[in-house]
């Protein structure tokens, strides 16, 4: 893969995930902490739990299934080929947490808080990151379309090979932000919001379009 000369550095989760035990989960419950080990080739399904703590695990092949587990706080943690689509992840504190080739579609992680997180070849379409904090995220080789990332407050943030069509962005100070490696016919912006945006020319004339304007060739 031919990645940016100057990709974005992010600290990654501190664990040896090969060396990792299992650990059996039966579920998730509030407030209880889980660390050291990994979950794989199974379900999680029916579960509600708040302020569940996971540091140092590895999910690998996992389907998450009508489950909520708000203001989760994940640190060193992997997803590995894990289906999230739709869970609730609200209000959740995530540090150093890798989402590698999985399926976040709809995914609720509204008001939470980012730090050192990538995204790599994930399918998130419709994800929900309204209101929420990202500092040191990468996102590459994903699709966020129609994602909401409104309201939200960004600090480098990297975008590579990532599909963000339709996605809203409204209120959200992009000055500084690189979308020119990002693929979209519209977006939801705020114009004012738009001053300092990097994007390539080809973008310029969808912005253009956006609000009405006509460009004489």
């Amino acid at each position: 893969m031919n990645k940016k000369s100057k990709t974005l550095k992010i600290e990654s989760p501190r664990i040896a995930p090969d060396e990792l035990a299992l650990l059996e989960l039966s579920g998730v419950h509030s407030n209880d902490n889980y660390e050291i080990g990994r979950v794989q080739d199974g379900v999680i399904e029916d579960q509600e739990a708040n302020k569940a703590t996971f540091d140092k695990v590895k999910f690998k092949n996992v389907l998450f299934s009508n489950t909520s587990l708000t203001g989760i706080e994940l640190t060193d943690v992997i997803f590995e080929k894990c289906d999230l689509s739709n869970i609730d992840f609200s209000g959740a504190i995530i540090h150093r947490t890798e989402f590698r080739d999985c399926k976040m579609m709809g995914m609720n992680l509204a008001d939470a808080t980012l730090r050192n997180v990538l995204f790599d070849h994930c399918m998130a379409d419709y994800a929900n990151f309204r209101f929420s904090n990202m500092k040191q995220v990468l996102i590459q080789e994903s699709f966020l379309r129609k994602a909401d990332f409104g309201y939200s407050k960004w600090q480098k943030i990297q975008f590579y090979q990532a599909d963000i069509d339709q996605a809203q962005l409204s209120d959200i100070d992009l000055n500084g932000i690189d979308l020119s490696d990002c693929s979209f016919n519209g977006l939801g912006v705020n114009v004012e919001n738009l001053r300092g945006c990097i994007i390539t020319r080809e973008q310029a004339y969808v912005f253009a379009n956006l609000f009405g304007l006509v460009i004489k060739e």
